[in-house]
C-alpha cells in the first residue's frame, strides 16, 4: 500500500485531495496544518479551502486520534504526522515550513515501504527528488491539453453529401459513419470551394445548419470559421455553458461581450451582464492600489474596458462617449464588472455571465463560479491555457481545460478552440514565434 504525503498547496488547490487516494494511506504533516491555519481567516478561495479541510479533519476525529491511522470511507487511512526529523542536510533548515514538510516525508520514507511526496510546487518537488524521495504533481484534475476537445473538426465527404445537406437541411451522422458530441461543429469539405458548416444536434442525431449563421451581434461580423462557430454557441439560448479557448487576439472576449450586449440591451432576453475576472497579476505585482473597490478593479479589468469601449464606440464614433456609456450601463444596473473573488454565496439568475482569463482559476474555483448560475443564466468562460499567471497551475491542471473535458458530451454545453489570431499581424506573429 502506498503512503502519500501531501503538501499544503495540494490541499488548497483541491480541499478534497486527502480523500482522493482510494485504498491508500494519506499523511498530512503537522507543518501543513500550521500553514492551513494561516489561511483560515482569508476570504478568498484559499481561505475557504483551508476551512473546509479543517472541518473534514475535525469530523474524522470521531473515528479516532488523527495522530494514529484513521479509516477513510474509500478503504484507505489518514494520519496527521507530528514528526519532521528526517536527517535533512544543514542547507535545508527545518525552521522553514517547506523544509519541515520535506523532513516529514523523508522521515516516513525510512519507516514506510512506499512513500510518495505530492506537491504542486515545482521547486519543492526538485528538492524532494534531490533528497531521494519519490515525488509527483497532484494529477487527479489534470487533462492532456494536447488532446483537449476542440469543439469542431473537419470531415472530408463526397460532393453529393454537401448537396444533400443544403437541400434537406440535415443529415444523419450514421449516414456519414461518424460520431460527434452534442453541439460539436463539423466543417464538411468536398473540395477547396465546396464546403458546409454544420452543428451536431443530439435530439435528432443529425448534422444541422447553423441557426445564427447570419448573426451580427452589436455589429460584430465573424472573421473566420472559428468565430462563426463561437457566435452560434453565444447566440443559442439552449446552450447555457460556453467555453472559448485559444490564443491571444483570437476574439474570444470581444465576441462574448458583443453577444452579451445584443441579447441584453437589444433583445432584452437577459436581465443584465455580469463580467468577472480572477485578480492575478502578470509578472510582478504592483502592490497596494488606493481608492474604492471600483477604482481598484479598474486597473485589473483593463482588458474588459478596452473591449467594451471598442464595442460601444462603434455606433457613436467617440471613445469619450463609449466611456460614458459604460458608466451609465453600470449605474443603471445593466452591467456589473466584478472580481470572481466576490462571487461566493451569490445567485445570478437571468444573467449573461462572462468569466475572462478563466485559465487562472483552479477546478474548485470553476465549480464555485458555475454553481452560482441561477435559472435562465448563461455562462461564458474564455481563456488561453498557455498564458497562465497562477503559480500553482499549468496548461493541464487549470480549471478551464478541466471544465472542457468534464462537460464534453453534455447537451447544454458548447466549446470552440481558436487557432487564429485576428488582433493584428504583429499579435499573430507574437503568438506563433514567441
Amino acid at each position: 500500500m502506498k503512503t502519500f504525503v501531501l503538501d499544503t498547496n495540494v490541499i488548497l488547490h483541491d480541499p478534497l485531495a486527502p480523500f482522493s487516494f482510494a485504498g491508500s494511506r494519506v499523511v498530512i504533516p503537522l507543518g501543513v496544518i500550521e500553514e492551513l491555519d494561516s489561511f483560515k481567516r482569508s476570504n478568498d478561495e484559499r481561505g475557504r479551502s483551508a476551512r473546509l479541510v479543517a472541518r473534514k479533519l475535525d469530523d474524522l476525529r470521531q473515528k479516532g486520534r488523527l495522530s494514529d491511522w484513521v479509516d477513510l470511507d474509500h478503504g484507505g487511512k489518514l494520519k496527521v504526522e507530528l514528526k519532521s526529523v528526517g536527517n535533512l542536510p544543514k542547507e535545508l533548515p527545518v525552521q522553514h515550513k517547506d523544509n519541515a514538510i520535506l523532513g516529514c516525508a523523508l522521515y516516513l520514507s525510512k519507516i514506510e515501504e512506499h512513500v510518495v511526496f505530492i506537491s504542486k510546487d515545482i521547486n519543492l518537488r526538485i528538492k524532494a527528488d534531490a533528497l531521494g524521495l519519490e515525488t509527483e504533481d497532484y494529477e487527479k484534475q489534470k487533462v492532456d491539453v494536447s488532446e483537449l476537445y476542440r469543439g469542431w473538426r473537419e470531415e472530408l465527404v463526397e460532393p453529393a453529401v454537401i448537396d444533400r445537406f443544403y437541400k434537406e437541411k440535415k443529415i444523419a451522422v450514421s449516414d456519414l459513419k461518424i460520431e460527434a458530441e452534442p453541439n460539436e461543429f463539423i466543417l464538411l469539405r468536398a473540395s477547396q470551394s465546396q464546403t458546409a458548416l454544420a452543428r451536431f444536434d443530439k435530439k435528432t442525431a443529425s448534422l444541422v445548419p447553423l441557426s445564427h449563421a447570419d448573426s451580427v451581434p452589436w455589429g460584430i461580423k465573424p472573421l473566420n470559421v472559428e468565430q462563426r462557430f463561437a457566435l452560434e454557441l453565444l447566440m443559442s439560448k439552449d446552450v447555457q455553458l460556453v467555453t472559448l479557448v485559444g490564443l491571444a487576439g483570437s476574439g474570444k472576449t470581444l465576441l462574448a461581450l458583443a453577444a452579451a450586449l445584443q441579447q441584453t440591451l437589444e433583445e432584452k432576453y437577459y436581465r443584465r451582464i455580469f463580467v468577472g475576472r480572477p485578480v492575478v497579476a502578470v509578472g510582478h505585482d504592483i502592490g497596494f492600489l488606493p481608492g474604492t473597490k471600483e477604482e481598484k478593479l479598474t486597473n485589473w479589468m483593463g482588458a474588459i474596458y478596452d473591449n467594451l469601449s471598442y464595442l460601444l464606440e462603434r455606433p457613436h464614433g467617440s471613445l469619450e462617449t463609449s466611456d460614458m456609456d459604460i458608466q451609465m450601463l453600470m449605474e443603471e444596473g445593466m452591467l456589473e464588472i466584478e472580481a470572481v473573488t466576490y462571487l461566493r454565496g451569490r445567485t445570478l439568475p437571468n444573467l449573461f455571465i462572462i468569466i475572462d482569463d478563466a485559465q487562472n482559476l483552479t477546478p474548485h474555483e470553476i465549480k464555485t463560479i458555475i454553481s452560482r448560475a441561477g435559472q435562465g443564466a448563461k455562462i461564458v468562460l474564455t481563456g488561453d491555457p498557455y498564458q497562465i499567471d497562477n503559480y500553482y497551475l499549468d496548461s493541464a491542471s487549470n480549471g478551464l481545460t478541466y471544465l472542457v473535458e468534464r462537460f464534453k458530451g453534455q447537451g447544454l454545453f458548447g466549446h470552440v478552440t481558436f487557432t487564429k489570431s485576428e488582433r493584428s499581424l504583429l499579435a499573430a506573429l507574437a503568438s506563433d514565434l514567441l
